[in-house]
């Protein structure tokens, strides 16, 4: 008689577990991706000058359900790397919640087999012909 222990352990947001319809347990919708994302701002590295070094222009945005985060210092502009953090960690959690198909295995043909066997037959011959050189006497 299985117990509650038997089950396998889920993590927030994996959309694999058992008797899960294959929907994600997360909205991909922006409006609600940005109400449920912990927003940080920093200061940006790298060249660009007094602008971009003494504004907090990078943003990291952090997806509390699902713990992703994604961190956005492309432009000098603080509201346009939010904006193009949004849009890259939308694109992760869409990542996350697609369900590769899986692999459907296929025999060889027996025309390829045949072709590889030729192929290392014609290689072992050649390899055979590099054996050493005897001195004639």
């Amino acid at each position: 008689m299985p117990t509650n222990n038997a089950r396998p352990r889920r993590r927030p947001g994996d959309i694999r577990g058992p008797g899960h319809g294959g929907q994600p347990s997360f909205s991909l919708d922006p409006g609600v991706v940005a109400r449920q994302v912990r927003t940080e701002t920093f200061r940006a590295g790298g060249p660009g000058g007094q602008h971009l070094h003494k504004t907090e222009s990078a943003v990291r945005l952090t997806h509390v359900p699902t713990g992703i985060a994604v961190t956005v210092s492309d432009t000098r502009s603080q509201a346009r790397n939010r904006a193009l953090a949004l849009e890259r960690l939308i694109a992760r959690l869409r990542r996350r919640a697609s369900v590769q198909k899986p692999r459907i295995a296929t025999r060889r043909t027996a025309a390829s087999v045949r072709r590889r066997l030729d192929q290392k037959r014609l290689k072992a011959r050649a390899k055979g012909l590099r054996g050493r050189v005897h001195p004639v006497e």
